[in-house]
Formats: C-alpha cells, structure tokens, sequence
C-alpha cells in the first residue's frame, strides 16, 4: 500500500496506518514531511521540545535518550507509539513499514492512497506542517 502523506493528520494518518500494518499490510508513506500536526505553532514546537529536556543519570553524550528530529522519522515514531511494539506481532507489523521525505523515483509511477477521514480540510483551527516542527527541532534538510 503507497500512503501520501501530504496535507493529512499525523496522528489519524498513523492510526490508519497502525491498524493496516497490523492487519498485514506493507505500508509504503511519501511525503512525510508534508504531514500536519493541529494546534498553535508554538504549542506544538514546545510540546515536541518539551521531550528533548528529559534528562539522564548517565553521559547523556553517551547513553542519552535520542530523540527523532527528521520528519520521516518522527513519522514512524508515531506509528511506533500506536504498535504493541512490545509483541511480536508489533514488531513484525513495524518492519514493514517505509516512510520516505519527497516522492522517490522508483515511486513516481505508483497511484497513492489518500484518507478522506484524516484530510486536513476536516480541521478547523491552526495547523503545522512536520517539516518546519523537524527544522525547530534541529533539523538541517536533507537526507540524514
């Protein structure tokens, strides 16, 4: 299944894509950073900064808690966070998973599939795009 991710919820988008890959389904998303978070731009940014300020006993250099900054790979932390991941049966279903920044060219041809029920038109308030949360977060563009 070929997921486009542009101009959708993240967190109805994810919840889709959980019960498909749970289901059986190898999930392919593009576009990830084209994905929307609802809520007050800096409500949002200081919500996912708010994760960054958790602090460790150990060498945080060495052993600290890494958080995502890419938007393809908050992407999949979300979906993460809606897995039994502790299951096998979570597992598995995260492998099949493949989030992608942009369109790759092996699939430009392929025809995406779009959720009507989490389309952004369903918002009525502000909105962010995971792009420019990834950019507050540190995030330098590009491939990393």
């Amino acid at each position: 299944m070929y997921v486009d991710a542009e101009n959708q919820i993240l967190g109805r988008l994810a919840s889709i894509i959980a019960k498909k890959l749970l289901e059986g389904y190898r999930v392919y998303v593009v576009n990830a950073e084209k994905a929307v978070v609802s809520g007050e731009k800096k409500r949002v940014i200081m919500g996912y900064k708010l994760v960054e300020k958790v602090g460790t006993l150990y060498n945080p250099y060495k052993s600290g808690i890494r958080r995502p900054r890419a938007p393809d790979r908050l992407f999949k932390r979300t979906v993460r966070g809606m897995l039994p991941i502790d299951k096998p049966r979570g597992r598995s279903a995260y492998k099949r998973l493949r989030v992608f920044i942009g369109v790759p060219p092996e699939f430009s041809r392929k025809e995406f599939t779009r959720f009507r029920e989490a389309d952004v038109s369903k918002l009525r308030g502000k909105y962010i795009t995971l792009e420019e949360i990834s950019k507050h977060l540190g995030w330098r563009g590009g491939l990393e």
